[in-house]
This record gives structure tokens, C-alpha cells and sequence, in this order.
């Protein structure tokens, strides 16, 4: 049943110009004070969230983005920031890019991160999808394959080193350590230095294709879900599929268990007002996830379209309406967002989080309000009563 709430927030700075009528999305530049402006507005929404009653906040790591939208480039270390300046909240990796680090450098930092945090950094790890990024760092991306081979090792001896005294590994892409002579004996094993003061670890994972051989590898190692809206509204499919993975490895899980589904979500006193306010939010998003392949069913012609000014529903790009029709969005009061929650969580009884995100683009201060009516009108729905609450 659904009793935390929890939001992503990937970094952008505000805009000053949203919507299909503004900059396209490769013309935005901006100067460096500008980009650096997302860690105060982070440590607001933190702060707010925390005030707020959230569970957790999600930052996403992200690298090179001038055009401000994900400009977050350490996540570990923004962690331990906001664990300073709020007494409860936890903050979620959504998702460290494990093929842009070496595991073990990212194994010590988030366990660094879990010690001076009090256990309140969440891990969470994930492939990329931006090839300026994780090419760059000299990883594949173009070759989806090779991408999934090389995350699925260092996944692999990151868990080794979470979970094991001393370890060793002789895989495709490392072999650690390495037979070298170390102060008068060969070395053969190595210890991570910290290791995790909470264990086993908690990770996630996003959940995007749902392939059999990703799921099973995420319940092999015990790695939660995260599931886009869309996906997981539009059928069951996601959230069937990790649990069927689950039942291939011996473990029987409700459905939703170990899992969280994200909606783009936006409240105001009517249904007609936030529309209104949603619509260029979601056309910023489109600018900016269109050509990435997160906009299901655009064409290639509409991709185009939307790199541009103007133009975009003469030409048949779908509306916001469309993606409220499928779940992955939602527009309206603070009850009508109630009665949707209360349909997915008796579809998904298994579900405990849930993931309301302001779109991209939102403003700091409209972002803010938006975590308050989420508080106010729609978390009192879903506390459990102090007695269930007790046991």
C-alpha cells in the first residue's frame, strides 16, 4: 500500500522561457553562476521536502549539460550536503551512471557518503542514455551490448565489495586486484575501505525495456525498480515482468513489491488551471527527451518539429492530454490526484513509494508550492492510522 512519497528532481535550473514557442532546446546556454544555481535550489527543495514530510528526494547524476537542464554532476556529494541541512529526508542516487565510473571508485564514495550521511543515501544505479555523457567518459553507449556487458560487471564486483570481508574479480573488463607484489606478499584480495554501514545495500535500478535478462540480473541482486509512468500505466507490463523475474528465482513478491512508478505531476485549484500551467512544463520535456527516445510514439518527423518554434499539434505531436490518458502525466486538484493514487495502488498492492515529479522546466518557486499541496491535500489520504502505524 502506498505510505511514502517521493519525487525526482534532475537538476534543471530555471528557465527563463518554457514551452514550444521558446528557445529550442539546443540553443540553451548559460553562464556558469547561472548553472551552479542548482545546488542552492536543490538544498531548498530539499529543505521543503523534508519540512513537507517526503521520504525521499531523488537526484539524478549528470554531466556537460550547458543547456541547464540536468546539471548535477556529483549526486554522492550533493547527498552529504543535504543530510547536513535536513534532520530526516533521505536522498536517493536516481541514478549514479555506472559505466562512467570505476566501480570501486564509486563503491568507496557511495559508502564514504553512507557513513557521513547516518545510512541516509540511498544507492542506485543505471546504464546512461545521453552519449555526450557516457562516451565521453569513455564508455560505451552507442552499443547497447557492450554498455549492458560492461554495467553488469562493475555492478557485479561493487556488490562483491559491499557485501564481502575481501574479495576478488577476473571478468571481461577488470581483474582486481591485480597480481602484483604489495609489501612483501602477492596480492590476491583487497577490502573496500569504508564499506556501507547499512547492509545489505538498498539499490535501484530504473526499469525501461523490462528485458528478461535486466530484470533477472536486478532480482539477483536483490536491486529495486524504478518505473516511468508511462510504461507502467500504459499495461502491467513492467511491474508483471519483475515480478515474474522474482518468481524465476524462487521469491514470491506482491505485485508492485520492490518497485516505484514516476508520474509528471502538477496541482492547482481546478483541472482547467492545471492544464493551463502543465502544458509548456510538458512541452519543455518534449524539447528536451523527444530526441533521447523517452517520448513514446513521436515520429522522426515529429522529433524534428519539436526542435524547433511552433508548429508541433498541426503536425500531430500528441498533447499532454494524451500522456494523462495513459498515467504518465497528471494535471488537476489535489483530490482528483487522490482517487488516482487509490486506483494504482489497489492495482500494485505491493507498492509502498510512489513518485510525484514536478516536469521539466518547473520553477523553483512553483516547485515548491507544488511538494506543499502534495502535502497538505493529498498525503493525509494515504498515513496509515497511529495503531497500524505501532505494528
Amino acid at each position: 500500500m502506498i505510505s511514502k512519497f517521493t519525487t525526482v528532481y534532475a537538476g534543471h535550473v530555471d528557465l527563463p522561457d518554457i514551452g514550444q514557442h521558446t528557445t529550442p532546446a539546443n540553443e540553451r546556454r548559460y553562464d556558469n553562476d547561472h548553472l551552479a544555481s542548482v545546488f542552492a535550489k536543490t538544498e531548498n527543495i530539499a529543505k521543503t521536502m523534508d519540512a513537507c514530510g517526503y521520504e525521499m528526494l531523488w537526484l539524478a547524476e549528470h554531466h556537460f549539460q550547458h543547456e541547464g537542464y540536468e546539471v548535477i554532476p556529483n549526486i554522492l556529494m550533493m547527498a552529504v550536503h543535504l543530510a547536513h541541512v535536513t534532520p530526516r529526508l533521505r536522498i536517493g542516487c536516481g541514478f549514479n551512471i555506472t559505466p562512467m565510473w570505476h566501480p570501486l571508485r564509486l563503491a568507496e564514495d557511495f559508502a564514504t557518503a553512507d557513513v557521513l550521511t547516518g545510512g541516509r543515501t540511498v544507492f542506485g544505479v543505471g546504464r546512461g542514455y545521453h552519449t555526450r555523457e557516457v562516451e565521453t567518459f569513455g564508455a560505451p553507449m552507442q552499443d547497447q551490448t557492450a554498455n549492458r556487458d560492461l554495467f553488469e560487471e562493475q555492478v557485479e564486483i561493487m556488490f562483491k565489495a559491499f557485501n564481502q570481508e575481501s574479495f576478488s574479480h577476473r571478468g571481461q573488463h577488470y581483474t582486481l586486484p591485480p597480481r602484483v607484489p604489495y609489501r612483501g606478499y602477492e596480492l590476491e584480495e583487497i577490502t573496500l575501505v569504508p564499506r556501507p554501514v547499512n547492509l545489505p545495500v538498498e539499490c535501484w535500478q530504473p526499469v525501461v525495456s523490462a528485458n528478461p535478462r535486466g530484470l533477472d540480473f536486478m532480482i539477483r541482486h536483490g536491486i529495486k525498480g524504478a518505473v516511468g509512468g508511462g510504461a507502467a500505466t500504459m499495461s502491467d507490463g513492467p511491474i508483471q515482468a519483475y515480478r515474474d523475474a522474482a518468481a524465476r528465482a524462487g521469491q514470491e513478491l506482491a505485485l508492485g513489491e520492490n518497485l516505484t512508478v514516476g508520474i509528471f505531476c502538477h496541482l492547482a485549484d481546478t483541472p482547467e488551471q492545471a492544464l493551463e500551467e502543465i502544458t509548456p512544463l510538458y512541452e519543455e520535456h518534449v524539447k528536451m527527451f523527444g530526441p533521447l527516445g523517452f517520448v513514446p510514439g513521436l515520429t522522426p518527423e515529429q522529433v524534428s518539429i519539436t526542435q524547433g518554434r511552433g508548429g508541433w499539434y498541426e503536425a500531430g505531436v500528441p498533447r499532454v492530454q494524451h500522456f494523462m490518458d495513459l498515467g504518465a502525466w497528471f494535471a488537476g486538484t489535489a483530490e482528483q490526484l487522490v482517487e488516482h493514487l487509490k486506483t494504482l495502488e489497489a492495482r500494485y498492492p505491493g507498492m509502498e513509494l510512489i513518485n510525484l515529479s514536478c516536469p521539466m522546466g518547473t520553477p523553483e518557486q512553483m516547485m515548491l508550492e507544488q511538494y506543499h499541496r502534495v502535502a497538505e491535500g493529498v498525503m493525509p489520504a494515504f498515513r496509515k492510522p497511529a495503531s497500524a502505524a505501532a505494528e
